[in-house]
């Protein structure tokens, strides 16, 4: 088992390193504007892209290379946070903002707000989407729909109707399912929005002082609740995934079900954002860059993405992705790569410190789950019958103890009761019990222990080596970002430093002691 483990971790070094050996070239194309928060993409013209930042609605008709402002929100609250084209006719274009639901019929030439809420919480549109039947919005204080293309609006009733919705995720091609993201867990309907069932539930509380400096909407989010957004496979209607601040989570039955996908390669945990492309690739926004799942693992894109904050990502037809980040927009074309520094990383990265082998020989060592461990075990219990069972036995012997002392005339004390000496009585046995020559009791015990002692040990060499490996993609990762991308280099140093700590703990401080420098 440990040659496999190590096997599997060189291979996947292996391919690490080749894919790391080239990066992704992002282009700035925020043509001047900042704080994008939002971009939308139709597949069918994938030269137009629309994109909110914090205070208006942007175009382009030639994929971003010019922007024209179409939309200008006006009051205390001006962020721009979903954009959602009609399902049925594409001229129709949704805009959920701090200040009302907008709605232009013609790409954005004219525009009437049709919703606006009692108070500004209410007013703080957060998404929409639409169907043949209905549009439904999502609010800080809830739900709402609509049956007659926004001229009258109806709050749902119950959690999902008080608490703030994070995301909306439907299938063009199944209008009926319906899921909803919101701060107390995902809500699912299956008729269309008459009725609503939570199926993944968590507990929203308040986390820190309440006197905290909030920076933007997506912090108050982090306070309250586990859960980021939600997303569903464009060609599986069964399958869903949900990012949360402890991973991304998985559902292949309409949500009934739920399971955590591998965080593996991921810088932190805390994915905020998340979206499936049309061939059903996974993609992540994260605290620390952008992300593809592929192999059960999470491949970084966002080498030499200097935009600060990920909100939004976007994908068109052509293999282009888009960024909407705190800095601007930006665009990489996933087919396109450019090559980092030649040379051999296994030798570069990994010098002056131990290798996978003796980390994790250590490991082991430390754990106390040698393989001669079992060994000894099984001979000390063969000996077992070789050696003679001793049993000793010490007795008292009271008979003579009292008696009369008689048999003579010429002594005054003939005829009287005397103490006399006590007796003490001995005996010692040998036996031997040949059967447990060919099985005795203790191999069964013995037996159980070691299983245990292998999953054990199994367990110890494959956390060590995953935990070998990408503590040296990290290393890899760092030396490839530019001096001026503080921020991440940070965020990478401090993985770094957790990876190695993890090392320590797994070998009782033998991977520090060893590194050489």
């Amino acid at each position: 088992m440990k040659n496999k483990v190590l096997f599997f971790g060189l291979v996947f070094l292996g391919i690490s390193l080749h894919v790391l050996g080239q990066g992704l070239e992002w282009e700035d194309i925020s043509g001047g504007y900042l704080n994008f928060r939002v971009v939308l993409i139709d597949n069918t013209k994938p030269q137009l892209i629309y994109s909110g930042t914090n205070r208006e609605v942007l175009k382009s008709e030639d994929g971003g290379k010019n922007w024209r402002s179409i939309l200008r929100i006006k009051g205390q609250n001006t962020n721009v946070n979903f954009l959602s084209l009609g399902n049925l006719d594409k001229n129709i274009l949704y805009v959920a903002t701090g200040n009302g639901l907008y709605v232009s019929y013609n790409q954005g030439g004219r525009w009437e707000r049709i919703f606006k809420g009692k108070n500004s919480q209410e007013s703080d549109c957060t998404v929409v989407v639409s169907n043949s039947k209905n549009i439904f919005l999502g609010t800080k204080t809830g739900l709402f729909y609509s049956e007659d293309k926004g001229r009258t609006w109806h709050k749902v009733v119950g959690k999902i109707g008080i608490n703030k919705i994070l995301a909306i995720a439907q299938n063009a091609k199944d209008e009926k399912n319906i899921y909803i993201a919101s701060i107390d867990g995902v809500f699912r309907t299956q008729n269309n929005g008459l009725d609503w069932e939570r199926v993944f539930v968590v507990h929203p509380v308040e986390n820190g002082n309440e006197n905290d400096e909030i920076e933007d909407d997506y912090d108050e989010e982090k306070r309250y609740s586990e859960v980021r957004y939600l997303c569903l496979d464009p060609n599986n209607s069964l399958c869903l995934y949900l990012s949360s601040s402890k991973g991304v989570y998985k559902s292949n039955d309409q949500g009934n079900t739920w399971y955590l996908l591998s965080d593996y390669g991921l810088i932190n945990k805390e994915v905020s954002f998340i979206f499936m492309d049309i061939n059903s690739n996974l993609y992540a926004a994260a605290k620390s860059g952008v992300f593809e799942y592929r192999n059960e693992r999470w491949k970084e894109l966002s080498f030499g993405l200097a935009g600060g904050v990920v909100r939004f990502l976007a994908h068109d037809n052509q293999r282009n992705l888009y960024a909407s980040c705190e800095k601007g927009m930006f665009k990489v074309n996933l087919d396109n790569f450019v090559s980092y520094k030649p040379g051999n990383p296994l030798v570069f990265y990994g010098e002056g410190e131990p290798r996978i082998a003796d980390v994790q020989k250590a490991a082991i060592k430390y754990a106390e789950v040698e393989p001669d461990k079992i060994i000894k075990w099984r001979k000390q219990a063969a000996k077992k019958a070789i050696m003679p069972q001793v049993s000793a036995g010490v007795g008292r012997n009271v008979t003579d103890l009292w008696h009369w002392e008689g048999g003579s005339t010429t002594k005054p004390d003939d005829d009287v009761l005397r103490r006399g000496n006590d007796a003490i009585e001995w005996d010692v046995s040998v036996s031997w019990d040949l059967s447990e020559l060919i099985w005795n009791n203790d191999q069964t015990s013995i037996d159980t222990r070691s299983r245990l002692m292998v999953q054990l040990r199994d367990d110890i060499l494959d956390e060590v080596t995953k935990t070998y490996f990408e503590r040296l993609r990290v290393k890899i990762e760092l030396n490839n970002l530019a001096i001026e991308d503080k921020k991440r280099r940070i965020e990478k140093e401090l993985r770094l430093q957790e990876l190695t700590a993890s090392l320590d703990a797994l070998t009782g401080g033998y991977f520090t002691q060893n590194i050489k420098g």
